[in-house]
């Protein structure tokens, strides 16, 4: 919890609740505008409250990420092997005599393993 009080968070906090209490206030100011017969304030009414939920959740979110630590790094992805052409499969006979010989000439450049 300590690393929620260090300077930058402090600052942080103070922002957030600054903004949430901005855009409260605003909320409340387009529906007064909004009583008087602007009809486009009604839609604002209820946007800038939104955006207050929305600063929150995505603050609240950032103190569990901060708190649960960084995560893992990433696992390196396996190197992918090449399929290898083994002698037996090069001489098989699918009626193809070109493509037979195209395999027996793979099998003998690959080195073998």
């Amino acid at each position: 919890m300590r690393r929620l009080l260090t300077p930058k968070w402090l600052l942080g906090h103070v922002l957030v609740w600054a903004a949430i209490a901005l855009f409260l206030v605003l909320g409340w100011w387009q529906a007064g505008r909004a009583a008087g017969g602007n009809t486009l304030s009604w839609a604002y009414t209820f946007e800038w409250p939104l955006f207050a939920v929305f600063v929150l959740v995505m603050w609240v979110r950032e103190m569990r990420a901060t708190l649960r630590g960084a995560p893992p790094p990433p696992r390196p992805e396996p190197k992918r092997r090449e399929p290898v052409i083994t002698r037996r499969e090069a001489n098989l006979d699918d009626g193809d005599p070109e493509y037979n010989r195209y395999l027996a000439r793979l099998n003998e450049e690959e080195p073998h393993r």
